[in-house]
């Protein structure tokens, strides 16, 4: 299990577009929140052996409510199965007490020398900067994660 926290900020240049009137966090955006938790699980779970971790399908989403700014988005992302290329979560996203997103989905990772041993170099970058830099989803995100 992991838990992940997104603070949505109005300074989010999307929002201006996104209902200018009514800003909310675009639905893609909070899917995005879950499967980019669920990718942390993995790493952590597999200790960055794969530098690659990338969504293979989604099921049941559910939108429920908005997420605006000023709002403190709190992801939940259950691992069902971990294996050595695919993984499948279940997760939901809340504000509160209200459930806001929820979805069943598949995870697959993979190092790019699988396929070509010539990125094996690669695949050490990404890792490694996976480990430094703590934060897969960019410094504009403020995902703070915990994992039990």
């Amino acid at each position: 299990m992991l838990t992940a926290v997104k603070s949505v900020s109005l300074a989010e240049e999307y929002l201006a577009d996104h209902f200018p009137i009514f800003p909310v966090l675009p639905g893609v955006l909070l899917l995005e929140g879950l499967i980019e938790s669920a990718s942390w699980l993995i790493r952590d779970k597999n200790q960055f052996a794969q530098s690659m971790v990338l969504l293979e399908s989604v099921r049941n989403v559910r939108y429920k409510s908005f997420a605006a700014p000023g709002m403190k988005i709190e992801y939940l992302v259950n691992a069902k199965t971990v294996q050595d290329n695919t993984s499948s979560f279940s997760g939901a996203g809340r504000c509160g007490d209200e459930e806001i997103v929820s979805a069943q989905f598949t995870m697959r990772h993979f190092n790019l020398a699988d396929e070509n041993p010539k990125m094996a170099m690669i695949d050490g970058q990404v890792t490694e900067a996976m480990k430094i830099d703590g934060n897969c989803c960019g410094s504009d995100n403020r995902v703070k994660r915990a994992i039990h």
